[in-house]
């Protein structure tokens, strides 16, 4: 399964209205969960089984809730059982169909 998710304070505590700090905080859970893993501007994309992808979201949006006392947690989840590798492998069908049209 692939889980995208974007996690952040709903208020920051920054002067200049950041929230990099805590969403730092959160992309570190995602990169020691060993779990494959994407980070763009947005949004974390991991992969795993339910259990291991919803336990690290679970982490991260802790770490967050622990320096804001309100957090914006988003979740978008592409599940298909039996499909491994799904993080890259969707994206080049698309650059291949791309190149082949």
């Amino acid at each position: 399964m692939l889980v995208a998710f974007s996690v952040a304070p709903a208020a920051s505590s920054s002067e200049d209205g950041s929230v990099s700090r805590a969403v730092a905080e959160a992309v570190r859970i995602v990169r020691d969960s060993g779990l494959p893993y994407e980070t763009n501007s947005m949004f974390t994309t991991i992969e795993g089984e339910w259990d291991e992808v919803f336990a690290v979201i679970r982490e991260a949006t802790d770490a967050v809730t622990a320096v804001s006392s309100r957090v914006s947690l988003v979740v978008k989840a592409d599940i298909r059982p039996g499909h491994d590798n799904q993080l890259t492998e969707k994206v080049q069908r698309v650059e291949d169909y791309l190149q082949e049209h």
